[in-house]
């Protein structure tokens, strides 16, 4: 499976270290890298992959990827595509745990990645163009994208508002049902253990995290920093610009609040808890990688073994709820698509999709310069137009728009 699969696996690396810019940006990446270079899925399937994963808390990026991986190759190669897009982040983001202490951060902003966000907005710009003749169709679907761009754009980063406009999106195209008919597929067996494996570890982990504090047992802090992600990767919905909040909440301010003097409470200094928040917004891959910088500074002072241990338990926490789940409720979709509804809904949940990619490329561009008459706002201006021309127009792989752009920042 391995050798069959060798191109597929190389293709996810390669994304997974060039993919900067959040989950709308990957988005417009594995447009360009799964399916117009090599189409190991249809622009059909990834959009409904996209949507379905909207639905599900957890990192909807990585799931949209796992669920590539669970199309072409089943279960193991899901699982080999999660491990390859997540490693490369989490390894960087562990190793800056170690780092951190030695790197002035002031010098952390280098402007090798200041042409990103640009090049990001231009990722979203292609993701638009693409999705729009696939999701926008008819006076509706055009009433449904216009608000989730205003709602998107207004509420950018409140862990409700994507889920909320999805159902919504999806309740108003089944009000009508003259133009899908219903539609039979053979339903397909859906297989339960993953899905008892993130119910009885979500209940063992916060069992077992609750008897270590009420009988105060010695070196507890891994068990609470396990049960304290999973519990975060179970439940946030939105993405890492709701996780990363949750986080300071969780292991910042919260053991501040208590003022509680404990080895054994799992905390991370404020100062540096800010600095790793704005290092993985300069590492390529899933945002969710910032658990394992997490783990590696709650037990720094264990000693270098439990801080890799940290920095794995971070990994393992936060994204395992993501694929168990993923891997669930998608058999429990396609045997639902046997209902002419799930295919309305998908009509305007694809409309909400593109409102979401629109709203979030004005939401990049706010805060890049493009309107004043400097250098840098003509450069940002041509990477934005740049990066859609050659998505869109040329079969330039997308890593090397990326290494392009990290060079103009170095030049320029």
């Amino acid at each position: 499976m391995l050798l069959r699969h060798t191109p597929f696996l190389r293709a996810v690396f390669l994304y997974s270290i060039t993919a900067f810019g959040g989950p709308q940006a990957h988005l417009a990446m594995m447009m360009k890298t799964f399916v117009h270079r090599k189409p190991y899925v249809s622009k059909q399937e990834l959009m409904e992959y996209n949507a379905f994963c909207q639905l599900l808390p957890g990192a909807s990026s990585t799931q949209t990827l796992t669920l590539i991986g669970y199309k072409i190759g089943g279960v193991p190669l899901a699982v080999l595509t999660l491990l390859i897009w997540i490693l490369p982040a989490c390894i960087l983001m562990g190793a800056f745990s170690f780092l951190l202490r030695y790197i002035d951060t002031k010098q952390l902003g280098t402007d090798i990645f200041k042409f990103i966000p640009p090049m990001a907005a231009g990722f979203l710009v292609y993701a638009s163009v693409v999705a729009f003749p696939l999701a926008i169709r008819n006076t509706i679907t055009w009433v449904i994208m216009i608000i989730s761009v205003a709602a998107t754009y207004l509420l950018f980063g409140q862990p409700w508002v994507i889920p909320t406009l999805i159902i919504t999106g999806g309740i108003i195209t089944n009000l009508s049902r003259k133009r899908i008919p219903q539609t039979e597929l053979k339903p397909k067996k859906i297989k339960w253990w993953n899905f008892w494996l993130f119910g009885i570890i979500f209940i063992a982990a916060g069992i077992l995290s609750e008897t270590a504090k009420k009988n105060d047992w010695p070196n507890r802090r891994p068990i609470n920093f396990f049960e304290n992600t999973y519990r975060m990767g179970s439940l946030v919905f939105g993405g890492g610009q709701v996780l990363m909040p949750m986080m300071y909440e969780q292991f910042s301010v919260r053991p501040e609040a208590i003022k509680k003097k404990d080895d054994n409470v799992v905390q991370i200094d404020e100062n540096d808890m800010y600095t790793g928040m704005g290092i993985v917004r300069a590492m390529p891959g899933p945002v969710f990688s910032i658990a394992s910088f997490a783990g590696g500074m709650a037990l720094k002072d264990m000693g270098t073994e439990m801080q890799v241990l940290g920095c794995l338990i971070g990994m393992l926490a936060i994204f395992l709820p993501s694929a168990l789940l993923v891997l669930f409720f998608f058999p429990i979709w396609n045997n639902l698509k046997k209902y002419a509804a799930v295919y309305r809904s998908l009509e305007g949940i694809n409309a909400v999709v593109v409102g979401i990619m629109i709203a979030s490329t004005f939401y990049i561009m706010k805060d890049i310069s493009i309107t004043s008459l400097k250098t840098v706002s003509f450069i940002n201006i041509g990477v934005i137009l740049g990066t859609f021309l050659l998505l869109n127009f040329t079969r330039i792989a997308a890593p090397l728009i990326v290494l392009g752009c990290l060079l103009l920042g170095y030049i320029f």
